[in-house]
């Protein structure tokens, strides 16, 4: 065709465009009750992805208000209010903008905004409107695509889309770069782009480049949307729970005769055949009742019990992508292209079974569950016989193992011996995975290379993302967004995942603790946060000390640390004597009580207290404090000694520990008094039981 586009993608075009011109709006400054509604200049674009809710640009809702707060302010939404060209305007409220920091930190005059510039849009008045949908896939296909947004090419707003194709990704996936076929213009910032071939949208026009193309924001940038607090669903899981639900009862309705975005997926020209004879896919209509019944759900509890599901349906671990997956819809989108044959639709309906019989973490409706078995049963007759017996084998498996979890969980409760295994200890660490930050020093320098990775097990490292030669004040910056992302990936409704940070001794008092990752609060108050020494749980053997052998020291570390667990516990002053400075060494310690918790209340990077956190390792203690000292060094530590002293006796034994220190910290960061003590108080968590990765990070070519 004239203008490049295959056959295929212009058919598409021609489905898809009233579907986008339908959900995309025109964002610009609020109606004041008293103007014409609409009225204004045009600030950008934006689209209905959930009832009620348009996303844009923050740069968009942020047009002429670099002095002010984001979230909060009101705009203008003006958008289709029917198939008949007639337009409505409403007033909305920005929910939040991603990322959080933009609400202090923008581009100043005509610079990027710092990806994911993305912002969520509240409608404040009941509208009947239209809305896209949203990929479910964690990458996008580099394919044919179009995006749509305001311009005004007639001398009036309206709402227009031009194809171009994507020619890769930029910001670590965040964003996807747009061909030149075609001009960006200002007004279309904010608006959708959608795949052709699929008929789903994957991002969000961001920029337009000088020499042609453009920037636009990848959709899953909508999972780094703020977490929830504990207990609550969150604003990601409940806008796509809206939008499965809308597109799942627009398929279900007979009301009209338009066309949904169900009906325009069966009618999009196939691009890749089906090597199943139609059993290889899920049919849209499929697809989008499935979403719906999981939609009906309470959400999961955690990334990572969706991981689990989505690997035991595939056969082997997924893709983890460049964000984790925190909805049941998320998991779907990791079964696609599954291994050695086996086909989407089976691995899809495997999932679909094993999410019937999971363990929620509240009730759902009443049949909500059933209803979800009752699809996948019907479903899976038009699929194999074989795969019919193996997921009703899967579903009554499921509710089998359901069930004695249920019944282990109230004998708990009530005091009873439990067959399937102990309960857990209350207050003592989360269970599940947890978060690893490793920080080397790089060489001489003052530069540090690092690492986020989630623990899954002893055996088992999840990496994040590395970088190489930050500098000791960019690391809170540097490493904000792989640790949010490592904290989705861990954390459940329940608890907040602990974070380890395994760093050499002299960087024990680096202020993790103070940092700021998500919704303005130290990350030491969100979650239990202790220092491991890198490599492991230590590495003791003979030395000109007398140290004894590996064997015998290895003996040693489990015995000592499972007196502390056990408790009580009774604090040891490790580098002061009554204010004081002591150097301890390994004999001293070594003739300790093996339930005494060293404590340490000077500077990590000098000594004595550096080698005193090398001799107290060395000697088995996995569980150390030390602190960051007042910035006076003529305050006396007294008060930090004797208050400490009294928190460890309330503590018992030594697995609350890292609960109590979060605890303490929220209260001063509340402004308690009575916690100011403890401000810079660190913890030195040595599981032996629970190794750590003993590699470290090139140091350059030589």
């Amino acid at each position: 065709m004239a203008d490049g586009r295959s056959d295929g993608s212009a058919r598409a075009f021609e489905l898809l465009e009233p579907l986008l011109q339908a959900a995309t709006v025109r964002v610009h400054a609020p109606p004041n009750g008293y103007e014409r509604p609409g009225t204004g200049a045009t600030w950008g674009s934006g689209f209905f992805i959930a009832p009620g809710w348009v996303l844009t640009c923050a740069h968009v809702v942020g047009e002429g208000g670099a002095g002010m707060r984001l979230t909060g302010r009101e705009v203008g939404i003006t958008f289709s209010s029917g198939g008949d060209g007639a337009t409505g305007t409403v007033a909305g409220r920005v929910e939040c903008v991603m990322p959080e920091r933009l609400e202090q930190r923008r581009a100043a005059g005509p610079g990027l905004w710092e990806l994911p510039d993305l912002a969520l849009v509240r409608v404040l008045a009941p509208v009947s409107h239209a809305c896209v949908w949203l990929t479910d896939r964690a990458r996008p296909r580099f394919d044919e695509v179009a995006y749509f947004g305001c311009t005004e090419d007639l001398g009036a707003p309206e709402i227009t889309g031009r194809t171009t194709r994507l020619r890769g990704t930029a910001g670590n996936g965040a964003a996807i770069r747009l061909g030149s076929d075609d001009d960006i213009e200002h007004g279309m910032s904010g608006g959708p782009v959608v795949d052709l071939a699929r008929g789903e949208v994957v991002g969000v026009v961001k920029a337009r480049g000088r020499g042609g193309g453009g920037l636009a924001v990848s959709v899953v940038q909508l999972r780094t949307l703020p977490m929830a607090a504990k207990s609550r669903i969150g604003l990601y899981r409940r806008v796509m729970q809206g939008h499965d639900l809308h597109h799942y009862d627009q398929h279900l309705s007979d009301v009209d005769n338009r066309r949904t975005w169900t009906d325009v997926h069966d009618e999009l020209p196939r691009t890749d055949p089906d090597p199943f004879g139609g059993r290889q896919r899920l049919s849209p209509g499929e697809r989008t009742t499935l979403c719906g019944l999981l939609a009906e759900l309470p959400p999961p509890g955690s990334s990572e019990a969706v991981r689990q599901l989505v690997e035991a349906a595939r056969g082997e671990e997924p893709d983890p992508g460049p964000l984790a997956p925190l909805s049941w819809r998320d998991g779907l989108g990791l079964l696609y292209d599954p291994p050695g044959g086996v086909s989407e639709a089976a691995a899809m309906l495997r999932y679909a079974t094993d999410v019937s019989v999971a363990e929620h973490r509240e009730p759902p409706a009443p049949g909500a569950d059933e209803e979800l078995w009752d699809w996948v049963r019907a479903t899976a007759e038009r699929l194999w016989r074989p795969l019919r017996r193996e997921l009703g084998e899967r579903h009554e498996r499921g509710l089998a193992e359901r069930e004695a979890d249920r019944e282990g969980r109230r004998l708990a409760a009530a005091g009873l011996p439990v067959p399937l295994g102990p309960a857990r200890t209350p207050e003592v660490l989360p269970p599940g995975p947890s978060v690893l930050l490793e920080v080397w020093a790089h060489g001489w320098e003052d530069v540090y290379d690092w690492r986020v990775s989630v623990l899954l097990g002893t055996d088992h490292v999840s990496p994040v993302d590395a970088g190489e030669r930050a500098t000791r004040p960019a690391l809170p910056d540097v490493l904000r967004a792989p640790l949010a992302e490592a904290f989705r990936r861990c954390d459940t409704h329940e608890a907040a995942a602990l974070l380890e940070v395994a760093v050499a001794p002299e960087l024990f008092t680096l202020p993790v603790d103070q940092w700021v990752v998500s919704e303005g609060v130290p990350l030491g108050t969100q979650r239990p946060l202790v220092f491991r020494h890198p490599g492991g749980s230590g590495r003791a053997g003979a030395d000109d000390d007398g140290e004894a052998d590996e064997e015998e020291a290895g003996h040693r570390r489990a015995d000592r640390w499972a007196r502390v667990m056990a408790g009580p516990l009774l604090d040891e002053r490790a580098d002061c004597d009554r204010g004081r400075k002591r150097t301890p060494s390994y004999a001293w310690f070594d003739g300790q009580p093996d339930n005494i918790v060293p404590v340490h209340c000077r500077a990590a990077d000098l000594d004595p207290t550096l080698g005193s956190l090398h001799s107290a390792q060395r000697a088995g203690y996995g569980v150390v404090l030390c602190r960051r000292p007042p910035a006076d060094p003529t305050v006396t530590c007294a008060p930090f000694h004797r208050a400490l002293r009294e928190e460890l006796a309330d503590a018992r034994h030594a697995g609350v520990l890292a609960l109590r220190l979060q605890s303490l910290r929220g209260r001063a960061h509340g402004r308690d008094p009575d916690a100011y003590w403890a401000d810079g108080l660190g913890l030195v968590w040595d599981d032996p039981g629970r190794p750590l990765p003993d590699d470290e990070p090139l140091q350059g070519d030589l």
